[in-house]
């Protein structure tokens, strides 16, 4: 037998296929895969594809119905597959296909302590079911790939509760998995069982947000099958995105949403109501009073359990995105790399962004070569380049052969009176206001302020990278109703920096249309502005859990004490001319619990130091 002679689909997971090799039976018009310069090429039909919906069984009942919970599972696939043509499939599973309830949020101002908030289940979906969201299937479909869109347990047409991806949405997602490779049960509308034998069994995941959550969590489970994750702007640990170091954080300034507030607004099945006992026992489970870490919030660790992965990992971060935050990067790549897991980073300049906006064309390119890759087995060049494409600015990209630097090395700098470098002597006082916002404190470094303390490099006389993670030492006492201590790091100079990223009136098409689901967007570009400074980075402790995250311990006040903690990983650059800055703060309005206005930090200056991860550019 001859391996030309072969589909493309049925060398998957077998052998490898050399860039630009097509069956030799083409010729003969039998549907076929089509490869060139590594890449699928467009070969079927989107307007004619298979469009069907089945029911995926799962092995959890997390409704407690005594029923095994089903995945609402929508497929779009070339119509070639009914005919006996393989496909391998990206799957999409994701709690927003049938829209968002609107929950209300945990207080952000402490009085005693913060009380959950007061919750009934909604009265049912907010409105009709759209898998339109998904782009894959406009790009892809055409190109060989079937694509699934999946309602996650608890929402849409799927059985179960939300859970802001627990164990059991995990293995809803698995079971999804296993149905491509034969070895689980799917059912249509009426009952019918219904088999994907026009699948090859080889599964992407893929995703943004949430989405780019659930690939991970899937992974975790080392479900067979499962070839590789695309996590965009993907939650690696969801104790880091609603906490840090033992402190109640918000997201990106959505001050009161927290774990199960995330899963509330996502609960859009039929008949709510039974979902109410696991709501409450997630709000008891989370604690959002101590915030100390425990087994809710470690079962959510993706990026502990990287050894457990047999997928490889094309992932993309925002460096202005304070929604999923850049540490949730930093700890899932980290992981993959101690793990050995093939691996892929991208790191642009855009907040909570898709790379599709940010990069275009570029980024579909490039998810093609991956998996044509890791799907199809073509011997393409995509596991030899750089593993870093970094933008420096707008539309500039750098690659890197690994993330942070390898040549950055620490940097230890001193805290006194006359700034940031050598060490100093005495105490200095800060007056806790959390009613001002940390733009308003940072804004007069040279002005003294009772509410926070600054401390700066003189000018710079060369450029200087920050690649990884700063980290702050302080001695220091603690004197009133906050337990918090924030740092931040500032980037004082004028600068024409990144504003946003904002859509224009311009519109790009990057795959096939058909009414109701257009392969075209809206084209987003990044706006500037002159500004004086600019908060690069910031990070944040409970002193109460200085000795570890699982437990706190009260501290006496005036007491001194060391806290140590990490800011956010970052990658910037501080300009010739400039001034690097940190501030200190007990209150970071738009993150931290407001605890009442009056806390007092008195800082030891001979013991506390400032260390950045710098290497000259």
């Amino acid at each position: 037998m001859r391996l030309s002679l072969l589909p493309v689909a049925a060398l998957a997971g077998t052998v490898g296929l050399a860039a630009g090799t097509v069956p030799a039976y083409a010729d003969a018009g039998r549907p076929h895969i089509v490869v060139k310069d590594g890449k699928t090429q467009p070969a079927f039909s989107f307007k004619d594809a298979i469009r069907e919906k089945v029911f995926v069984e799962t092995t959890v009942d997390s409704d407690r119905d005594g029923k095994r919970d089903r995945v609402s599972v929508y497929i779009t696939r070339p119509k070639e597959t009914g005919g006996g043509l393989k496909v391998a499939s990206i799957l999409e599973g994701s709690p927003y296909y049938a829209g968002l309830q609107d929950p209300p949020y945990h207080p952000a101002d402490v009085t005693d302590h913060p009380r959950l908030a007061p919750w009934t289940p909604p009265p049912g979906p907010p409105g009709a079911t759209s898998y339109s969201r998904v782009y894959y299937d406009n790009y892809f479909v055409s190109r060989g790939y079937a694509v699934l869109a999946a309602d996650t347990l608890g929402t849409g047409d799927s059985d179960g509760c939300p859970t802001a991806v627990g164990p059991n949405e995990a293995q809803g997602m698995k079971s999804v998995v296993e149905w491509l490779t034969g070895k689980a049960t799917a059912f249509d509308a009426q009952g019918n069982r219904i088999r994907a034998g026009w699948s090859t069994g080889n599964v992407a995941m893929a995703g943004k947000s949430y989405d780019g959550t659930l690939p991970l969590a899937t992974a975790a489970t080392r479900v067979s099958g499962l070839k590789t994750v695309v996590s965009i702007s993907g939650v690696s640990n969801w104790y880091d995105e609603y906490r840090a170091n033992g402190g109640v954080v918000a997201p990106d300034g959505w001050e009161g949403e927290d774990l199960d507030l995330h899963a509330k607004a996502v609960l859009t099945r039929r008949d709510p109501a039974v979902c109410a006992p696991v709501m409450h026992d997630l709000e008891k489970k989370m604690d959002r009073v101590t915030g100390d870490y425990n087994r809710t919030w470690d079962e959510r660790n993706f990026a502990k359990s990287a050894p457990r992965f047999k997928a490889s990992v094309f992932m993309t971060s925002g460096l202005a995105d304070w929604n999923v935050k850049p540490i949730q990067m930093s700890l899932l790549w980290e992981g993959l790399k101690k793990a050995g897991v093939d691996r892929k980073l991208w790191i642009h300049q855009a907040a909570h962004d898709e790379p599709l906006d940010v990069r275009q064309s570029v980024w579909l390119e490039s998810l093609n070569l991956w998996f044509a890759h890791e799907l199809y087995n073509v011997r393409n060049d995509v596991m030899r380049r750089p593993k870093v494409d970094l933008e420096r600015t707008p539309g500039q990209w750098e690659t890197h052969k690994d993330w942070p630097e390898t040549s950055a090395r620490p940097v230890p700098l001193g805290l006194s009176a006359k700034g940031l470098g050598e060490r100093g002597r005495g105490t200095q006082q800060l007056v806790d206001d959390p009613s001002r916002k940390a733009e308003e404190l940072a804004a007069t470094p040279d002005a003294a302020d009772p509410n926070r303390l600054i401390y700066l490099t003189p000018k710079l006389t060369r450029a200087a990278r920050l690649s990884g993670t700063a980290r702050i030492r302080l001695r220091a006492s603690v004197d009133g109703r906050s337990p918090y201590l924030s740092a931040l790091l500032v980037d004082y100079g004028s600068d024409e920096r990144v504003s946003g990223f904002a859509p224009t009136s311009d519109r790009w098409c990057y795959g096939d249309s058909i009414p109701g689901d257009e392969g075209c967007r809206t084209v987003r570009r990044y706006t500037t502005a002159v500004t004086p400074f600019k908060i690069v980075t910031r990070g944040w402790t409970d002193v109460r859990n200085r000795e570890s995250i699982w437990r706190s311990t009260p501290v006496k006040a005036g007491k001194d004490y060391t806290f140590s903690w990490p800011m956010q990983p970052y990658d910037h650059v501080f300009k010739p001319g400039h001034r690097i800055g940190l501030m200190v703060l007990a209150t970071d309005h738009a993150y931290t619990l407001r605890y009442p206005a009056g806390t007092k930090v008195k800082v030891d200056l001979h013991g506390s130091t400032l260390t950045l991860p710098l290497t000259e550019e």
